[in-house]
């Protein structure tokens, strides 16, 4: 039972189907990520997962709960679920002669989760056909409960984390000052929107961290990637605030031209929050219910060649996350235009984006088990 009272938060689905500008043609980005992550996983699991503590060795069958929180659409997910499915059979199979029998069988149950407007038809018609799972839809916010008390034994969840459940309400109130006039993020604003995108990922986290520690048995273990910073790194070295502050000019452009209002502009903000490795720890301890087993900052961006971090390439892979919060809130009409504006700004600042994207693309890669 979902004994979350709160509002339903926000949804921020990726764009579905397999089209010119779908997630699942358009996230190859993502991809690098999970690419990066694979063999940190592999060394989690294979250190710090005691299948011996998560199973009693008198049941003749065992089954193994994973949930992949935000899968969004595939593939980069069902290349993670085979990630992680790979490490425990092995280790399963390591650890069968010394804690298991052999007539005892280890089964997988993967649960896809991701908001209720996900493209959740693309998803499953989509899914491997040769499988070793069973596959099941769980549709809701991972700011809420999701699953059943001590349920999983693994939860995995790569560039989700930083979409916050809603945006605050100060950026929207002309009388605030984190009223964030003209721009589309924090990335170039004053510090009192900073402030504020960050006291709203605070109780997001808060919310999440408390959740999964109910559903996550103990001994079990959760993964967590996502964009952020190191400290004392300005945003202006972030890929994803330097393209966020690129498509917001590119509104302003648009106000100026008569496209869209200077109200609509000044009331878009977009709900991401890229968090620092000294932020997570502080909400982690503050929950108290996992143990930080491994955290490092990564960037996966640097894995990728130089010809694929185009201006067009980028245009797409925001088009493909952005379209639906953008067509929400201006209209369907406007995107075309605000994308070709915003792939001529990015090709204008080539030169300037080949070094951030190479150089500034950091992913926090942290492993928490469940005390």
């Amino acid at each position: 039972m979902n004994n979350n009272t709160d509002a339903v938060p926000e949804s921020y689905p990726m764009n579905g189907g397999d089209g010119t500008y779908s997630y699942t043609k358009n996230s190859y980005f993502q991809k690098a990520a999970t690419n990066v992550a694979r063999s940190m996983i592999h060394n989690a699991v294979a250190e710090k997962l005691d299948l011996n503590e998560l199973f009693s060795t008198s049941s003749k069958n065992t089954i193994f709960r994973i949930a992949d929180l935000g899968c969004s659409v595939g593939p980069n997910t069902f290349s993670a679920m085979k990630n992680i499915l790979e490490v425990v059979q092995h280790k399963y199979q390591q650890s069968q002669g010394h804690h298991f029998s052999s007539s005892q069988m280890l089964e997988f149950q993967v649960f896809f989760n991701d908001q209720v407007t996900n493209d959740f038809n693309t998803l499953f018609s989509s899914l491997p056909s040769e499988r070793p799972y069973f596959a099941a839809g769980v549709p809701g916010s991972f700011h809420g409960r999701l699953f059943p008390n001590s349920s999983l034994h693994f939860i995995h969840s790569s560039y989700a984390l930083q979409w916050l459940s809603k945006l605050p309400e100060e950026l929207l109130d002309k009388t605030s000052p984190a009223w964030n006039r003209g721009r589309a993020h924090y990335a170039n604003s004053p510090d009192e929107v900073r402030q504020a995108y960050a006291t709203q990922f605070a109780k997001d986290m808060e919310k999440f961290l408390d959740a999964r520690a109910k559903e996550l048995v103990v001994g079990g273990l959760m993964v967590l990637i996502m964009p952020s910073i190191p400290h004392g790194v300005p945003l202006s070295r972030l890929p994803l605030c330097v393209l966020f502050d690129i498509l917001g000019s590119s509104l302003v452009d648009m106000a100026n031209d008569g496209f869209v209002s200077e109200d609509q502009v000044d009331s878009f903000n977009i709900p991401v929050y890229a968090v620092s490795p000294d932020e997570m720890i502080k909400f982690i301890e503050g929950n108290g219910c996992f143990k930080i087993e491994r955290m490092e900052l990564k960037k996966p961006i640097s894995s990728i060649d130089n010809d694929q971090v185009t201006g067009h390439a980028l245009t797409m892979h925001l088009r493909a996350s952005m379209e639906v919060i953008i067509s929400k809130h201006f209209g369907s009409e406007i995107v075309d235009d605000l994308f070709d504006r915003f792939y001529k700004k990015t090709e204008e600042l080539s030169d300037h984006l080949q070094p951030i994207y190479k150089e500034g693309g950091t992913q926090l890669f942290l492993v928490l088990k469940r005390k």
